[in-house]
């Protein structure tokens, strides 16, 4: 399945995507019981809420059908407790910032004020310059892991999405801790989609793409990871319990405007569009500092 949010009454509804429109899972529910209406219900509800959205999913179309270019969506991921990136985990990638190839994963971690929806303007304040993208494998977590293999690891995920993991290189690299780079307001917009593992299949043979104003920038695959998605989720799992609605970032590949000779950051009215083969599109421009949105 592919679940998504969308602002009604200034509340995140719970929706899911059919050839046939979006289905309105609160007004489609009215009367049934167990059915979950939001995307964190969803995602802790495990496998019998898969089962009571998919059993709502088979039903005849009716009127709580909804048009997806109405909607204004919200971010894909509910209201994740832990939101932990993978950094330098392609091997190209490693390669054009000239860093070495890590030996274990590099952790680091966003907060909730990053997350953002696609069609949602992107802020760039202007107390830096060096504003870049990162496509990347996003994954949510469907039950709490703790000390589990790398053989196991890949039950415990409930979805994967696609996700822009911007950065902005001049205060990352100020100290030696990269939050700073990481954090800013809406610095984590996701694809409209949170499409269940069980459609996804291998997390490990999945194209990723990023366009700047139309231009490809990045063009790789997940199997060129340094560390899987289960060597990934084993490996935190070992020092921290995961909970369902945790989010994993899984890093990016070759092609952000750090490694490039030319180094043209991202600037306000830029556009860029990342994707994750099956996961869907996601789509921002840059503006002005949130000081300057009106």
């Amino acid at each position: 399945m592919k679940l998504l949010t969308f602002h009604r009454n200034n509340i995140l509804q719970l929706g899911i995507r059919t050839e046939e429109g979006v289905i309105d899972v609160a007004q489609a529910s009215e009367g049934h019981a167990g059915i979950p209406v939001t995307m964190d219900a969803a995602i802790r509800g495990g496998a019998e809420a898969i089962k009571a959205l998919q059993g709502l999913a088979e039903q005849p179309a009716a009127n709580w059908l909804l048009n997806e270019q109405d909607l204004r969506l919200g971010p894909c991921v509910g209201n994740p407790e832990k939101l932990i990136c993978i950094g330098l985990n392609y091997k190209r990638h490693a390669r054009e910032t000239g860093m070495p190839v890590p030996e274990t994963p590099v952790l680091f971690s966003k907060f909730n004020n990053t997350l953002a929806a696609t069609g949602e303007p992107i802020p760039l304040p202007d107390n830096a310059v060096q504003y870049d993208y990162e496509v990347e494998l996003g994954v949510v977590i469907g039950k709490e892991a703790h000390y589990v293999s790398v053989d196991e690891a890949l039950d415990y995920v409930f979805g994967y999405f696609t996700v822009n993991d911007m950065s902005v290189r001049d205060l990352q690299f100020r100290t030696s801790q990269w939050l700073l780079g990481k954090t800013p307001d809406k610095f984590f917009p996701t694809a409209p989609y949170l499409v269940t593992s069980d459609e996804v299949g291998d997390p490990q043979n999945l194209g990723l793409s990023c366009w700047v104003n139309g231009e490809l920038r990045q063009k790789s695959n997940t199997a060129d990871m340094i560390f899987s998605v289960a060597e990934c989720i084993s490996y935190i799992s070992q020092y921290m319990t995961l909970k369902p609605g945790d989010v994993i970032s899984t890093g990016t590949p070759e092609g952000v405007v750090m490694g490039m000779t030319e180094k043209n950051w991202l600037k306000p009215g830029d556009e860029v569009v990342v994707e994750v083969e099956g996961l869907g599109k996601c789509a921002n421009r840059m503006v002005y500092g949130i000081s300057n949105l009106t």
